[in-house]
């Protein structure tokens, strides 16, 4: 039986597991509540049918399943079942009832600054946890927060992080949400750890009503978190620091989740995990003592696992120094240093693209009316502009 997200109807079963209803859909798929033949509420996630096809993402999944499985389930929506061999790869995951961090705040406003600090310290234990197991989240956001009844609760593993290497998403570049995304992370640069200590940074800001760049293009947010200085603002006055130092623009400047846990709590009995992980990266530090956390309303707002999007994802990217190309559901957009443009699906007629020499990408947007945009992105490397070539037809033929 079909069940992938593109599929007609909603299935009866994924992998024996009764589906109930639709929780929602994404750029990687959809996920069903369901039930287990037990009678327990299960998050399954289907991956779409086109990621089925791509040896790289089955690869990646299977091997981002068994990871995800290490860390705790005090801290994530534990890992229950998966099949990376199915015909649309699927994870299943205990189903946590509460909103997303994201809806809270739309719904009942701005944390004050012991809920901003509590939520820190129980985000910066979680953090701990998922590097404690040589995991990096990469898309730490408030759409993929739960605020459980017992803290918040750190989703989207799996598929997530497998959609990352998958040649839907071009290899070495961004992937994430930006907004939160850390400088390294937006210029396609290795990420560690401390990617996920600067994402938590931007999501305490926006908890406290803010936005630590702003609004605007996908490019712009990236731009800002490469070279503006965060807005702070909102922030209280007894945090600002502290959040000021998670989203410096050097890695090697932030604060550890474990430093982070004595700044939001001092003085905190000191934790030492009790179950075998695999040896950290050197970035991860261990797990320190856990903080209770404000009780959230179990039953509001949209399901969990479902972030409600403003935005288009982004799909795929090559950015250089002085110049950028952004494919996503809404259409391309162009940069340049004469300035950036973007034009909607309905407008183009074509995109032409070729190397341009051995480590430069020639774009070029025409538009129905006749007119032409052209545009040069220089690859670091000669791997990066093979990798741009192989991905850009993939990216164009889904949104064609």
């Amino acid at each position: 039986m079909g069940y992938g997200a593109d599929g007609v109807g909603l299935p009866e079963s994924v992998g024996g597991y009764a589906v109930e209803r639709q929780l929602g859909a994404g750029g990687m798929g959809v996920v069903y509540l369901a039930r287990s033949r037990g009678g327990r509420a299960v998050a399954v996630k289907v991956a779409r049918s086109e990621l089925a096809t791509d040896p790289h993402f089955r690869e990646r999944f299977r091997a981002e399943v068994e990871a995800a499985r290490s860390v705790g389930g005090f801290h994530t929506a534990p890992v229950v079942d998966a099949d990376p061999a199915a015909a649309a790869p699927w994870l299943a995951t205990a189903y946590i009832p509460g909103p997303t961090l994201g809806a809270l705040i739309e719904a009942e406003g701005p944390m004050g600054e012991a809920a901003v600090r509590q939520l820190g310290a129980a985000l910066a234990e979680a953090l701990a946890a998922i590097h404690g197991c040589g995991l990096v989240h990469r898309d730490l956001k408030p759409g993929n927060i739960i605020m459980a009844s017992d803290g918040p609760r750190v989703l989207d593993f799996g598929i997530a992080r497998a959609l990352e290497s998958t040649r839907l998403t071009a290899t070495g570049v961004a992937f994430g949400t930006p907004g939160f995304l850390a400088p390294e992370q937006a210029q396609g640069l290795e990420v560690g750890g401390a990617a996920d200590v600067f994402a938590l940074g931007a999501v305490l800001v926006a908890a406290a009503g803010g936005a630590a760049f702003g609004a605007g293009t996908p490019m712009g947010l990236m731009y800002r978190s490469v070279h503006e200085a965060p807005d702070l603002g909102v922030v209280p006055d007894g945090l600002r620091p502290i959040v000021a130092s998670c989203l410096a623009k050097e890695p090697g400047e932030r604060p550890t989740p474990e430093r982070l846990l004595d700044l939001f709590v001092p003085g905190g009995p000191t934790y030492s995990p009790t179950v075998a992980v695999p040896p950290p990266p050197s970035y991860a530090p261990s797990a320190a003592a856990a903080v209770p956390f404000h009780q959230a309303p179990t039953g509001f707002g949209p399901p969990n696992y479902v972030e409600p999007s403003t935005r288009a994802d982004v799909d795929f990217m090559a950015v250089s120094a002085d110049s950028f190309l952004l494919v996503d559901a809404a259409g391309v957009e162009l940069g340049s240093p004469l300035g950036e443009v973007r034009f909607t699906w309905a407008d183009i007629s074509t995109v032409e693209y070729a190397a341009t020499s051995p480590k430069h990408l020639g774009v070029t947007v025409r538009l129905r009316n006749g007119a032409a945009y052209p545009c040069v992105i220089a690859a670091r490397r000669r791997a990066r502009l093979r990798e741009w070539l192989e991905d850009l037809p993939l990216i164009l033929e889904y949104f064609r």
